[in-house]
Order: C-alpha cells, then structure tokens, then sequence
C-alpha cells in the first residue's frame, strides 16, 4: 500500500473501479432471487452510482443455509486457531493491498473524506482484523478450583451463526469491529451493510473468501433494513444479532429476538455525548482542536460524536473564539474525493433534510449559531452542512437532547463542577464522553462519575483496538466490540464436569 494519497492515483483508480453490486452467499456474488434492485448514489453529487441486489427473506434464508452448513461441517470453526489465524492474516494483508479502491469506494458511496478513508477507515479495518487474528491462538480457557476428585474445565466454543448488520457511517470499518472477533472464534457470520453503502462490503467478501475463508463462512446479503434486516433478527436460525445503529431500530432487534429464538443480540447505538471543559485549562488552542474534530469528524456522522460542549462560563467565549478561528483555517468542506477536504457529503438527501430541521428549530427558540447553519454547495447536487455552532444552549433545548447525527454542536455553560456532571449525565444515553482539565484530582472525580463507556481526558478518543467500545443506559446492550472482550460475546461458555474414578 502506498503511504501518499494524490489526485492522479484517486482518478487512476476510479477508472478501474469494478462494483461489487450483488450479494455473496456461499462463496459466489448471486443476484436477489426476485431479481429486484435497488439504487446506491453518490451523496457528493446525488447521482446514481449503480444499481445493488435488493435481497429479500429467501436470499437470507439461503445465507443462513450456508453459513449453517460451513459450521457444521467444521470447515472454518474446526480449523485450530492458528489456522485460522492464518487466514485471516491473509485477508488483513488483502484488505491494505487494496486501500485505495475501498477507500474510493467508501467516498464515493458515503460522501466521506478520502483522505480519512484511505489513512484511517481502511487501515483500521485491516489493524482490526490481524489484531483479533493474532488473538486466536493466546486466549487459554481454564479449569475450575473444584474439590479432589473432579476436574472442571471452562471453555469457550463458537456460538454458531451470527448475523451482523451495520451501520452505513464507517461502513468497512465496522464490518472490522464485527468480523475480526466473530471470525476468529469459530463462527459463520451473514453480514448486511446499510443499503446506502454496500459496494465496500462485499469488495471486503471477495477479499476475504480470496484469502482463504471457506465458501459459506462469509456471506453478505446487501438490502433494506425492514426486509433484509429484519428477517436476519427474526430468523430461527441466527444464534447471535449483532447492531450498529439508532437505539429505535436496535430495540427491534430485542423485539425480533424474543419473537423468534431468544437469540442473543449485542448493539451499539446512539450517543449524545459531552464533552466537558473545565476552567483550569491551560491550552485552549489545544482544546478547540480536540472539540471540532469530536463534533464534527466525519460530518458528526458518528454516535461517539462529542456534540454538547459544556463548558465553564469563565471560558466560553475565548474557546469559542479559537474554535471558529480553527474552523476557518481548518475544516474545507467539499468534495470528498479532493484530499485536502476534511468535510464530505450527509449521507443522503432524507437525512439531510433531518439535520436542517433540526438546526431550523433551534433557531425558532430563539438560538443563535455562531457558524454554518445553512445548507453550502447546492450547485453540486450534493447534501453538504458545514459545521453549526449554538451558543448559549440551554440544557432542555432539543439541539442540546437529541441525537442529530449531524454536524450541529450545542454550547453549554456552566458554573460549578456539579453543575457540568449533573448536565454531562442528563441524557438517556451513555456512550462517550470527553473532558479537559490540568488539575489531576478533578479529572479523577468526574470521569468516574460521568457514566459514559468511553471517557477520554484531555484529548478526543475512542480509545484503540485494545481497550473495549460500547456504551451505558440506551448507548448499548449486551456487549462490547473491540479488545478481547469482544471475542466473548461471539462464544458459548461450556463446563465440561469430570468426575475422576
């Protein structure tokens, strides 16, 4: 892989750019059954891209069929991990060697920046992958402290078939977060991606059944959420679902679950997450940097998005003055194909229009944006927001409450320390937080006490591929994705009880 991105190689590789435009089951692209289709476009232009297998119940039941198969035959699940390790190797040296296409892939069909793409998505993606591989053969099971007599062993063993379905902010990214653990344990895995970006993710099968993965381990069923979606949650055959996405649709899949055969789901949902700047802080230039790129990396496409920055009074304006200079200087909103954009495309046209209503109705209650709140480039056919920033936001304000997904940040102030964290904690959800300060024993006192799955302290980060991503109250259910805990949630846990003669 080449470590330079230039305008030349970008338009070198469009040119070659091959669609992978139907669903992979059973280690073959098919076309859905009823032949039915459905549009992907380009968000940075509104033009269709190509047309993509609308798959249905049938084509997941065949998914299933051969995800079941390929368990039971033990083609994938009862290879020795490092085996398996091996493979999937393979499949992470595959994925960096074509970092370009999918990185094209990716800005072309999510309007994302390819420079984000191709330095951070896709290698991710590949990091993710060969990180969990190297897992595999390091994670010993164990043996109980029993009476003489008896020797108890506890193990893990593939859950069976998981079916996975994503999110369309990171599409290979989180098909990574899924597929290194669930693969590396054993499992069969049906994936679906969001219909608004499947090209990267069956490119991704193809590599991945190239690498060695046996025909039926990895299937992708490319469709609606409603239709493709919901027959993976309600399918008597799935033994694990595991969501990315909004909190409404993952409570679907706990529906589907004990619809159908109390399989066990594992979701990462939504977040309206804080980030809390307290009057200590020295670098304020530092901090600006940090809180745009938590609000508005990726568009504020991203549910860890720090998009409510409560901030002490003392401070605000001085930091909201080195934000909009950054902004400035920093943040070229454009084409996402351009690398020396930072902004890309919202991902359509509906959710666009969801992120302008709400900007809309922030300035009906009378609030004032500092920045953007406009819709920009409308000549290019595109859905382009630039970054929007509310000052003075009250904490009830539905800019400062719901989920926008967008790039819209709400600036809070506050008084006291109880203050920030009684606001921070005021939220139905829970997933990530940020918070700044130079004072060691304030940072100690309210990261334990903001409830967040992820605090960062003094900086915005998810953490890395060690540590565990997933969130408290409706962020999240039933698991983590990243690090070794990860790896659990894909298993069953068996006690093997022997009694000794």
């Amino acid at each position: 892989m080449s470590d330079t991105l230039t305008q030349d190689a970008i338009v070198r590789q469009i040119e070659q750019l091959e669609y992978r435009n139907l669903a992979f089951i059973d280690g073959r692209f098919v076309a859905a059954r009823s032949g039915e289709t459905f549009e992907t476009l380009n968000p940075a232009t509104g033009e269709v891209l190509t047309q993509v297998a609308a798959c249905g119940e049938e084509d997941v039941d065949l998914a299933v069929q051969a995800a079941r198969r390929a368990f039971e035959a033990g083609v994938w699940s009862g290879l020795a991990p490092a085996e398996r390790k091996a493979i999937m190797q393979r499949f992470a040296d595959l994925i960096e060697e074509h970092c370009l296409e999918l990185a094209v892939l990716e800005a072309l069909e999510a309007g994302k920046p390819i420079g984000e793409c191709f330095n951070v998505d896709i290698p991710d993606t590949a990091n993710t992958i060969r990180w969990h591989a190297e897992a595999a053969d390091k994670l010993y099971d164990a043996v109980a402290p029993t009476e003489k007599g008896v020797v108890a062993t506890v193990s893990r063993e593939p859950i069976g078939v998981v079916g996975a379905v994503l999110p369309w902010n990171f599409p290979a990214m989180m098909a990574g977060w899924k597929l290194g653990p669930a693969l590396i344990t054993g499992n069969s895995v049906v994936l679906k991606p969001a219909e608004l970006t499947s090209l990267s993710t069956t490119r991704l099968a193809e590599l991945a059944h190239q690498a060695g993965i046996p025909a039926g381990v990895l299937n992708v069923v490319t469709g609606l959420g409603h239709v493709a979606g919901k027959t993976i949650g309600l399918h008597p055959d799935v033994d694990l679902a595991a969501f990315t996405g909004s909190t409404e649709v993952g409570r679907k899949f706990l529906e589907y679950s004990a619809a159908s055969n109390l399989k066990r789901v594992v979701l990462e949902c939504g977040g309206k997450n804080p980030q809390v700047v307290m009057p200590d802080v020295g670098d304020l230039k530092a901090v600006a940097g940090d809180v745009l790129a938590s609000a508005f990396w990726n568009m504020g496409e991203n549910c860890s998005a720090g998009s409510r920055l409560i901030v002490h009074r003392s401070i605000k304006d001085a930091l909201l003055d080195e934000m909009q200079v950054q902004l400035a200087s920093d943040w070229q909103i454009g084409d996402p194909l351009d690398p020396e954009v930072q902004l890309g495309a919202l991902i359509e046209q509906a959710h666009m229009d969801k992120v302008l209503a709400h900007i809309a109705q922030a300035k009906s209650e009378g609030l004032k944006a500092v920045t953007g709140g406009e819709r920009v480039l409308q000549e290019s056919g595109g859905y382009f927001v630039p970054p929007t920033i509310f000052d003075d936001v009250s904490p009830e304000a539905g800019v400062a409450r719901e989920e926008i997904f967008g790039p819209v940040l709400a600036v809070i102030p506050f008084d006291t320390e109880e203050e920030a964290i009684a606001i921070a904690n005021d939220t139905c959800y829970g997933l990530a937080a940020s918070l700044w300060s130079d004072d060691l024993n304030t940072v100690h006192r309210m990261a334990a006490a903001i409830r967040a799955g992820t605090v960062s302290v003094n900086c915005f980060s998810e953490g890395d591929i060690t540590t565990p991503f997933g969130g408290y109250k409706q962020s999240g259910f039933g698991g983590r994705d990243k690090s070794v805990y990860a790896h659990d949630q894909y298993c069953e846990l068996k006690t093997t009880w022997i009694q000794l003669g």
